[in-house]
Order: structure tokens, then C-alpha cells, then sequence
């Protein structure tokens, strides 16, 4: 690839700067029909006579364009900016087309028995996705086959966007201080009742105790990525820990886009010090 030149370099982005699409499709005709009037650079353009003069201006002035022998021409500079160019725009086109996943079809968990055929209509249950027949909805799309409720089925031909509200993570914090308390397993029991979605304990000593007093899943390891993970689904998390082990979990969540945290004391006011406020809703592709 040529050598950028200074300024001008930068793919998509850089085409926001006014006139800058135009200097580059004028310097591609100088380059490929080598005119020998700045008319029939106007007319392919779309533009005026007057237009297509100024564009000239500015990059004669940068040393990228010339009138020379009666013909409008890039100088060798001007080849090289627009090889630069053109080469930057292709890679920037390339990434930017290579994270547009587009989904044709997907599994889901029938919802009732469906057959094959049938329109189907999405939907987000429990961080699941279900199908159910119909086609009025957000997310819509065929059955491939035919399912029984609760078993896994295909829906092609997708058409819509499952909108998907982020999930929160709610934080309850336990003085060490605490563990000997007879009426602590009964506050333990409260927060597992009152608790949707995920639950979990990081700690050996939180985690103990929140087993004794629900038949849930207690997650005790990876509460940070399975927190993440819950929430982008829409599916809230509850984390009960230790005060003093609170500061190193709450460095899982300074990457970019963090749920929104709320943090309690076990038996203390209601939850507060939020740290993200909720974000309006996500939309995926079905």
C-alpha cells in the first residue's frame, strides 16, 4: 500500500469532512479519464463547473492534482493518497460488514406444540427464547418443523428485532461481624425468596449459608461473567457477599457497558448507590 499521506487517511469516518467525497471521486476521473476540461468531471459528479473548479483548487494546493499538458492529472503524491484511500475505505467496509450479524434462523423452546409451517411469534421468558404460534409480535418468523411443547424447534424466515430489556444486578452486602446470628438465616431466607433470576454467593461463607435456606442454584463461582451474561438477557441477579470482599467484586464491572448495580446492607435500608442507571432497552436480532 502507498505510503499515507498526513491528514488524509482514516476510512469512513474521514468522508464526514465537507467536500472530502468529492476531492476523492474528482482525483479518481483525473486519474482515470485524464480530462482535458473540468466540464465532463462536473457532469459525472453532478456538480457545477464552479464546484468542480474549487474541488481542483483545494488539491492542487495540497500538491495532489496539476494541470499539466492540457490535461487535468494527480501528481504522484495524489496517486498515493488516493491508493491510501480507496485501500483504507475497502479495509473500514471489510470490519464494519464483518460485525453486522445478521441471524436468518434460530432454536428456540416451543412454548405450546407447533407445527411445521406454522407461523410463529418470538418471545424472552426467563432469558429463554420461546416460540409460540402467531404473527403478530416484535419477532416473528416459520417453523421448520414440527415440536411438541418444551422441545427445541427451528424458525427461519426471521423478520423483526426481540427487543430485550437489560436486567439489574442487585448487590446485598453481610458484616462478617454477622455469621454467628441466630436470626441470620432468616434474613438469608427473605433475600432468596424476594430474589429473581440469578442467585449467588462468591464467598465460601455467604454461599454456606444461602444454601441452607433455599433449594434454588446458588452460583458460587463466576458471579461476575454469569452477572454480565444474565443481564444482557435480561435477567436480574441478586449477589449476597461479604462487606470486605465487595471493592475487588465491583472491579469486574468497569469494562465498558456495565448492568446497572445497586448495592444494600443485609438488614439496612432498601437498596441504593447505584452505579449505572438503567439503559433504555436493547434491541437483538432474532
Amino acid at each position: 500500500m502507498a505510503p499515507r499521506t498526513a491528514g488524509h487517511g482514516g476510512g469512513l469516518a474521514s468522508l464526514r469532512r465537507s467536500g472530502r467525497v468529492t476531492e476523492l471521486l474528482f482525483l479518481y476521473e483525473c486519474t482515470t479519464q485524464q480530462p482535458t476540461q473540468l466540464r465532463p468531471i462536473a457532469q459525472t459528479l453532478g456538480l457545477t463547473v464552479q464546484a468542480a473548479s474549487h474541488s481542483f483548487r483545494r488539491l492542487a494546493e495540497r500538491g495532489l492534482a496539476e494541470f499539466r499538458d492540457g490535461q487535468y492529472r494527480p501528481t504522484v503524491k495524489g496517486v498515493a493518497w488516493l491508493h491510501d484511500a480507496f485501500g483504507q475505505l475497502t479495509t473500514d467496509l471489510g470490519t464494519r460488514s464483518g460485525r453486522l450479524h445478521v441471524v436468518q434462523s434460530t432454536r428456540a423452546v416451543a412454548l405450546v406444540p407447533v407445527a411445521s409451517g406454522d407461523p410463529v411469534v418470538l418471545e424472552l421468558r426467563g432469558g429463554v427464547l420461546g416460540a409460540r404460534p402467531g404473527s403478530r409480535g416484535a419477532s416473528r418468523g416459520r417453523a421448520a418443523e414440527t415440536a411438541a411443547a418444551g422441545a427445541l424447534v427451528r424458525v427461519v424466515e426471521l423478520e423483526g428485532i426481540l427487543p430485550i430489556p437489560r436486567g439489574q444486578v442487585h448487590i446485598v452486602t453481610l458484616p462478617s461481624d454477622r455469621l454467628g446470628e441466630p436470626r441470620l438465616l432468616t434474613e438469608l431466607r427473605g433475600i432468596a425468596g424476594r430474589a429473581s433470576g440469578l442467585l449467588a454467593a462468591p464467598g465460601l461463607e455467604t454461599y454456606h449459608l444461602q444454601s441452607q435456606v433455599t433449594r434454588r442454584t446458588v452460583t458460587r463461582f463466576g458471579v461476575g461473567p454469569a452477572c454480565w451474561e444474565s443481564t444482557r438477557v435480561g435477567v436480574d441477579a441478586t449477589v449476597v457477599l461479604l462487606e470486605e470482599e465487595l471493592p475487588r467484586f465491583l472491579e469486574q464491572f468497569t469494562a465498558p457497558d456495565p448492568p446497572s448495580l445497586t448495592i444494600s446492607r443485609l438488614g439496612g435500608a432498601a437498596p441504593s448507590r447505584p452505579r449505572a442507571r438503567r439503559r433504555p432497552s436493547r434491541a437483538r436480532p432474532a
